[in-house]
């Protein structure tokens, strides 16, 4: 079974950029899928399913990040995150529902 990595390129629009409460929301959101997701800004690859590795990217307005899943619900989840850092992380119950779907 050869599962293949899917990315894609965000940027964060946000004024505060990937602070405390986006990183957490993000984390969480990253939580409920079983494929593995990372977060590369540059030469920095970090596990998305960690607030403290999130916050380690330093990610501030206008950053580009790659979002990138490997597993069985990858596009999923990358779909889910996506949405998430273009909504300018809105609201955690809101995307939540949308993911869960």
């Amino acid at each position: 079974m050869n599962e293949q990595i899917v990315q894609r390129l965000v940027v964060i629009k946000n004024e505060q950029g990937l602070h405390a409460r986006p990183a957490q929301m993000m984390a969480r959101l990253a939580l409920q899928f079983e494929s593995m997701i990372d977060l590369v800004r540059d030469s920095q690859r970090v596990d998305a399913k960690s607030i403290l590795h999130v916050l380690t990217l330093g990610a501030d307005q206008g950053t580009e990040l790659i979002i990138e899943a490997k597993g069985p619900d990858a596009e999923e989840a990358l779909d889910a995150l996506v949405r998430l850092v273009e909504s300018e992380f809105a609201t955690d119950e809101t995307i939540s529902q949308e993911s869960s779907g």
